[in-house]
Order: structure tokens, then sequence, then C-alpha cells
């Protein structure tokens, strides 16, 4: 997670970027969540009473029972989705209070299975099961989307990317770890 000022943000407020496998739980007004999302979800959860909310990025559904040893939790729905719900109520959220935005779970690449519907579809079973209430968001399609998220009062925006950041995107989880400061990278 990165903090900072980004581009179309008030100067007094924190940026906070999630990526796959994370989760944040915040209560300061200033605070906005981002993240960039291909098939992947991001719920935006909040409780407005308590002035709590939060955001995960998950990037596959269920709970990962088959996954390979060594493989990251975070990036299985069920695992993401009870972290932040978890971290809401011991921030004071309520469950009853609770609202939540889904984003993300486009079908980025054609022909193969479309693990973004797959996405979309736990997350809303999800919430159904938890009784929270899905009041917004956008799923589906096949557009990539760039979300922020201000997790006090549970406004979002959404920019759907151009087709052409299907590229993008790809390139973006092949890219190698970054090298860590002060250690040199020779090519």
């Amino acid at each position: 997670m990165s903090a900072g000022v980004g581009a179309g943000l008030a100067p007094h407020e924190k940026k906070i970027n999630i990526v796959q496998g994370e989760h944040y739980v915040d209560d300061d007004p200033n605070t906005v969540l981002t993240t960039i999302l291909g098939s992947c979800i991001a719920a935006c959860i909040w409780d407005g009473v308590a002035g709590v909310g939060g955001m995960n990025h998950f990037l596959l559904p269920g709970d990962g029972r088959h996954r390979q040893p060594g493989g990251d939790a975070m990036r299985f729905g069920v695992h993401a989705m009870e972290l932040l719900v978890n971290g809401l109520l011991r921030r004071g959220a309520v469950k009853s209070r609770m609202r939540a935005k889904l984003f993300g779970g486009a079908r980025m690449i054609k022909g193969l299975t479309d693990i973004g519907e797959l996405n979309a579809n736990f997350a809303e079973k999800f919430l159904r099961e938890e009784g929270i209430l899905l009041v917004g968001g956008s799923l589906r399609g096949e557009q990539g989307r760039r979300i922020q998220f201000w997790p006090v009062s549970g406004r979002a925006r959404q920019v759907l990317l151009a087709k052409e950041t299907e590229q993008i995107l790809h390139a973006e989880r092949a890219r190698p770890a970054p090298v860590p400061s002060g250690a040199v990278e020779l090519f």
C-alpha cells in the first residue's frame, strides 16, 4: 500500500492503493482507497454511523482449498471478504448497518473461463449470506476499472479503462517484483 496525494484528490486527502490480496480499513475522513481492477473484485464496505469503511481486492472466488501449497489465501474471495468484514467489526462497525459497493469482475480474456463472472457471483452471494446490503457498484462487462473509495462516507468513483489497457494490466501482472530500496538491478 502506498500513501500520497494523487491526481484528482484534494491536497489534504491521503491516498492508499490496494493491490491484489490486500485489504484496508480506516476511519479517517481524508483517506481515499484506490485500486485498478480487471477480472478481480474490490468490495467497498462501510458503516456510516460508526464512520468506518474499507476495501479489499481479490483475484479468485471461493476459499482456495485447492490452491498450491504456499499460496496467498488473501487472493481468494472468502478470506478477503471475511478479513474486511472482521476488520470493520473490530473498528466499531455493526453488520446490520454495513453497506457495500462491488466493482470489477470484467471478462478480460475471451475464450477462457470467465473468472470475472465467477468472482462477481461469489461476491454478491457472500453479501447476501452475510446480510450486508449491496447498494451499488459496477460488475462484469469487458473493461478494466480504476476505483476510488472514501471509506468513511461510502462515496465511490469509477473510471472505465480503455480496451487497450488489457495489455497494460497483463504487463503489470507479469512485471518482476520491485527491487528493495538501495539495491541495484543490472540488466
